[in-house]
C-alpha cells in the first residue's frame, strides 16, 4: 500500500490504519493522553461538530493542467464552466481565486469522478481527484488531450505533494493564529501563500458540512507543518482540533448530504439525478469560447425526456437501527428507489440514509420502508438533503 507523507504522524497519535483505495490511511484514532485521551468514530465526529479535527487526505489525487489550450480541455473535462473563473493571479473582485466543484462525466452523462477545479492561472488549473479514480482519470485526461489535439501538459503531484484539512466551528481561530488572510477567504476560494519555508495553497473548502480549510503543500515539509499547527492549536487543558479519521469522515458527509463516489456517484446514474445541479452547465454548448463537456449532449437529451427517473434524496428511520447500501426502498410491495448510503447519525441521534427514488414519489407524500430482508422492513420518511447544516461563510 501506499503511504502519506503523515504515516508515522498517524501512527504517533493512535491511528488505526487500514487499506483506503490502495493507501494505508487511519480509519479512526486512541488519541494519546497528551491531547485528553479518547478518540474513535463517533467521539472524532463531535469533536470537528463542536470545534475542529484535523485530516490527512494526501490519499486524494492532485492533477495540473497547464498551457496553450488548458482552459479549453479543462472546459472540455468537467461539467462546470471555468473559463468565467477568477485565477489566483487576478485582480477580479474578491480574494484570491477560484476553486469550482464539478464532475467528469462519460459520454452517457454518468459520473466518472466527482472533483475540484482550482484556476491558479489564466492556463493554470489544477484538478483534486477521488483517489479510487486517480490511475483511471489520469488515462482519460491524456486521451482527451490528445483526440483534441490540446497544447497542454497534464502533471501528477499527488506523491510530490500533501493535502490536509481542518474542519469544524473554530477551525478559523486555529488558523488566524497564523494568518490574517486565510480566514478572510470566502467560501471555494483559495490562496496560495508562503509561510516561513513553507509553500502553501489554502482553499476555504471542506467535506464535512462544517467550515475549515483544505492546504495542500509539498511533501517534505507537511510533517514541520503540522507540529507547528497541532501545538499552536491548544486551548487550555482542551485542544482545539484533534485528528480524525475516514470514519468520522463518512459520517461527517452522509449529514451534510454530500456523496459519495461509487455510492451516490457511478459511471451508470447520471449527474443530473444527484441533484448538485449548480455543477452541471448544460449549456456550455452555446459559450463563445468554451467547449461542450463530455456527457453533456447526453444530459440535455435526457433533460429534454423529462429528466432522470430517480433522484438523490434523504430519508429517516424509525429507532435505531441503521440501513446498508443496497437496500431496497419501497411504497408497499413495489421497488421505488434502492439506498446508497447509510449511518447512525451521530449528531441527529437516529438514524439517516441517503437514496435514489423515484422522482414522481416525492411530491406524492408517499409511505416508504425499507427492506432488509425476507419481511423484515424500516419505516422510512423522506427527508430533504442536507440532514445538517452548520452556519458558513459567504459563497463566491
Amino acid at each position: 500500500m501506499l503511504r502519506t507523507p503523515l504515516h508515522d504522524h498517524h501512527i504517533k497519535q493512535g491511528g488505526k490504519m487500514v487499506d483506503f483505495a490502495g493507501w494505508e490511511m487511519p480509519i479512526m484514532y486512541k488519541w494519546p493522553d497528551e491531547i485528553g485521551g479518547g478518540g474513535g468514530i463517533h467521539q472524532e465526529h463531535h469533536q470537528v461538530r463542536t470545534s475542529g479535527g484535523f485530516f490527512d487526505v494526501s490519499h486524494m489525487g492532485r492533477v495540473h493542467i497547464k498551457g496553450r489550450h488548458a482552459r479549453r480541455l479543462v472546459e472540455r473535462l468537467v461539467s462546470r464552466r471555468v473559463s468565467d473563473m477568477q485565477p489566483a493571479s487576478g485582480d477580479g473582485p474578491g480574494v484570491g481565486g477560484q476553486a469550482r466543484y464539478a464532475f467528469v462525466c462519460n459520454e452517457q452523462g454518468g459520473v466518472r469522478d466527482d472533483v475540484l477545479v482550482y484556476r491558479l492561472d489564466e492556463d493554470h488549473f489544477l484538478l483534486v481527484v477521488n483517489a479510487s479514480n486517480r490511475e483511471k482519470l489520469l488515462t482519460h485526461f491524456e486521451e482527451v488531450r490528445a483526440a483534441g489535439e490540446f497544447k497542454a501538459t497534464i502533471d501528477d503531484v499527488t506523491k510530490k505533494t500533501a493535502m490536509v484539512a481542518i474542519q469544524g466551528p473554530k477551525a478559523m481561530d486555529v488558523i488566524s493564529r497564523f494568518s490574517k488572510e486565510i480566514p478572510t477567504l470566502k467560501k471555494f476560494r483559495f490562496v496560495e501563500k508562503n509561510y516561513l519555508i513553507i509553500k502553501l495553497l489554502v482553499s476555504r473548502t471542506g467535506y464535512t458540512g462544517e467550515d475549515g480549510v483544505e492546504a495542500i503543500l509539498p511533501a517534505n515539509v507537511v510533517d514541520m507543518a503540522m507540529k507547528m499547527l497541532l501545538k499552536g492549536s491548544g486551548d487550555g487543558d482542551t485542544e482545539v482540533v484533534k485528528p480524525a479519521g475516514l470514519g468520522c469522515r463518512d459520517t461527517l458527509r452522509m449529514e451534510a448530504g454530500m456523496p459519495l463516489y461509487g455510492n451516490e456517484l457511478t459511471e451508470e446514474i447520471p449527474a443530473t439525478a444527484s441533484g448538485f445541479g449548480f455543477a452541471i452547465n448544460l449549456d456550455k454548448n452555446d459559450d463563445e469560447r468554451g467547449e461542450d463537456f463530455i456527457g453533456g449532449p447526453a444530459l440535455r437529451e435526457l433533460e429534454a425526456r423529462g429528466g432522470p427517473e430517480r433522484v438523490l434524496t434523504g430519508l429517516t428511520l424509525d429507532g435505531k437501527r441503521t440501513a446498508r447500501a443496497g437496500m431496497r426502498v419501497l411504497e408497499g410491495d413495489a421497488e421505488v428507489g434502492v439506498v446508497t448510503s447509510a449511518c447512525l447519525s451521530p449528531t441527529l441521534g437516529k438514524p439517516i440514509a441517503m437514496a435514489y427514488v423515484q422522482k414522481a414519489r416525492l411530491d406524492a407524500g408517499a409511505t416508504l420502508c425499507i427492506e432488509k430482508g425476507g419481511d423484515e422492513r424500516f419505516d422510512c420518511a423522506l427527508t430533504p438533503l442536507p440532514f445538517y447544516k452548520a452556519s458558513k461563510p459567504a459563497t463566491a
